[in-house]
This record gives structure tokens, sequence and C-alpha cells, in this order.
């Protein structure tokens, strides 16, 4: 067991190609390092929607970390059926999605659901409907400091949009939600000033709102870029996701954030179509293709170029192909570890080398019963 390299399984002859291999160890790592950077674990409301798994939301709870961030209904569900006292839906709800949200407040009513809103209209929408089912609902106001996704811009608007959620009696208004994934600076220094550069603004929007008597009771911001500077203020819960299972673009990109890989794949040369060409069995299907090449890094086929890609297959050039046979088992770190793990409706538990398990992504679908 010693001569093997920390991601790689002693016996892959039952071991299907392509899977998706987690590492129990290393996540226990990454979420410790998350309770490292932000001092008060009470303040980490971890995304799920890298993960999508009951397993790993147990190993979060188990280190006392109580809240949690979704974006979809079936993670929201998700985490109800595993206990989590605080669960925002932070995705914007319209049509049958908001009685599908009222569902889950009364399926699951131990736990605390809010999810967020940033215009007039979906106000409407969601108030109308707790006025007729005489219910209490939770709202975040999305703001957007930049990314030009979701969120109202933080000017007089979102003034009057956070007193209507506020002074409406249906409605408790629970605070700002602010994401900043557009934000991309790689150097810690240069990516603190432009984080607080945005956020700037969040807080005079908040002194604003403050200073009419209404309060705003908690801030969320951030993602996992980010997640480091936000960590630094006081009062502000933060939501890193990906640091869960890492990926190798974020580990290129912020090489000061130190979390660990903890999802690898594994796959098999299918072929050797022509001199120094290798095939594998890891097409679109099975890993998250949106990005331009390397879809992966390789961790044990040095000096290799991936050239092609449909939706079966992945093809790599290498400088000598006769090293290689067809059949032989590879590892590669994703690019994009969130969206390939939805492609995968288990994930194989790694321990000492070994298949210990399989644990369901359980939350992978649009829907689980609600």
């Amino acid at each position: 067991m010693s001569d093997l390299n920390w991601f790689e399984v002693s016996d892959t002859s039952h071991l299907i190609s392509p899977s998706l291999l987690v590492y129990p160890d290393r996540i226990e790592q990454n979420i410790a390092e998350m309770k490292s950077v932000v001092g008060d674990v009470s303040r980490l409301r971890p995304h799920i929607k890298t993960h999508k798994t009951a397993e790993i939301v147990q190993l979060q709870l188990r280190e006392g970390i109580r809240k949690f961030k979704c974006a979809t209904i079936a993670e929201a569900e998700l985490l109800g059926s595993c206990g989590a006292d605080e669960i925002l839906l932070a995705m914007p709800l319209v049509g049958a999605n908001i009685l599908r949200f009222v569902a889950l407040t009364q399926q699951f009513p131990e736990s605390n659901f809010s999810t967020l809103v940033d215009n007039s209209g979906t106000l409407e929408e969601i108030t109308t409907i707790a006025l007729e089912k005489n219910i209490r609902l939770q709202l975040w106001m999305d703001i957007n400091v930049g990314m030009n996704r979701t969120g109202i811009v933080p000017d007089g608007k979102a003034v009057g949009l956070f007193r209507e959620i506020a002074e409406h009696p249906q409605l408790e208004a629970m605070g700002f939600h602010v994401y900043d994934g557009h934000i991309r600076e790689t150097d810690f220094d240069r990516q603190k000033e432009v984080v607080d550069t945005a956020y700037l603004s969040v807080v005079q929007l908040k002194e604003t709102i403050e200073q009419q008597g209404i309060t705003v009771k908690h801030i969320v911001a951030g993602g996992s870029p980010s997640f480091p500077v936000h960590a630094q203020r006081a009062n502000v819960d933060v939501a890193p996701g990906t640091t869960l299972l890492w990926d190798a673009r974020y580990g290129e990109l912020f090489p000061h954030m130190n979390f660990q890989p903890a999802a690898i794949l594994f796959t098999r040369i299918i072929s050797k179509p022509a001199p120094n060409i290798l095939c594998f069995d890891l097409g679109h299907k099975s890993i998250a293709p949106e990005m331009n090449f390397p879809r992966v890094r390789f961790l044990n086929l040095p000096d290799s170029e991936q050239i092609g890609q449909s939706e079966e297959h992945l093809v790599v050039k290498v400088a000598d192909g006769s090293s290689y046979e067809v059949g032989q088992g590879f590892y590669a770190l994703p690019m994009h570890v969130c969206p390939t793990v939805a492609k995968y409706e288990t994930l194989q538990v790694v321990k000492d080398g070994s298949i210990i398990n399989q644990w369901q992504v359980a939350a992978r679908n649009q829907k689980i019963t609600i």
C-alpha cells in the first residue's frame, strides 16, 4: 500500500470507468481548513451545489456546521432530510418552484428555510402565496455587485425593495445575499482590493436602510474564491462550496488557498487509433465540457495534450504511444468539479487505497420527492 500514490486504488479490476472517486480524509482536511480560515464556525454557510451528497453534509454537521446554502429544491430537500438548521436556497424562485419551496418549509418544520428575491414582481408572487396559505416566509435580498447574473443593483430601488420585504406581515427580512463570482484576481492582495471595492456598495446600502429604522439582520457574502476575504469581516456569513472537493482550475488560480483535491476521475484507454494517440472513456457525458482544453489534469500521464472530445470519448496526444496499453487505468483531476459530480449517480469512496463505500449523489436530479 505504501507504494501507491494518494489517489490510486490498489485493485481496479472491478472499478467501472469512468468513475468519480472521493477521499473522505481529504474532505475532512478541507472542512478543517474552512473552519480555520473563518475562525467562527457559526459564520460558515457552505454551498452544497458542488457535491450534492448527504454523507458530505453529515461530515460538516459533525464539525459543528449547521447552516448551509444550496441552488435547487432537490438540494434544499436533501439538507432538510439531513437535519440542517438553516437552509438558504440561493436561486431566484419563479412559477411552480415557489410552491415547491413552500412545501419544503412544511415537510421539514425543524429546519429554517429561506430564499432570495431581487425584484418586486417576484416578491408580489411570493407574498400572494404566503397570504393564501397563511404562512410566514424568510427572504434575503439578492444584491448585484457586478456579476450581472442575478440580484438588484444596490441603489434607491434596492432600498425600496428591502423595505417592502421588511414591512410585510407574512415575511421576515433576513438580510443581504451577495455573490461576487465574477472576481477572478489570483493575487490575494489584489483580490482583496477588488472584493472590498465591490463590497463597499453593500456597506453603503446597509447604512442607508438602517438610517430609515429598518434592521439588516444578516449578510451572506462571496463564494469559494472570495471566501478568505469575506472571512475577515465581522458579522458576515461566508459560503464556500468548491472548497470541499477542490479542483484543478481553482488550485491553479488560487494557490494561496490551502485546500486539497478530494475528487478524482478514474478512466481507461479504450483505443489507440493512430500513432501516439490515445482515446479515453471520458467524454462530455462524464466530465464538465464547457471550458477549453484541458478538461482534466492527468495525475499519471505526463507530457500529454488533450486534442478532442465527444460525448463518450476524450482524445489525447502523447509523446510515445507505445508506452501505454488499451485497458490501462489513469487518474485525472477535473478542471471544474461542480458540474462533473452531477454526472455521476454515485461517488466511489476511497480510503487507504481501497474502495470502501459508495455515496449517492442524492440531489443530482431536478427532484427528490418535492
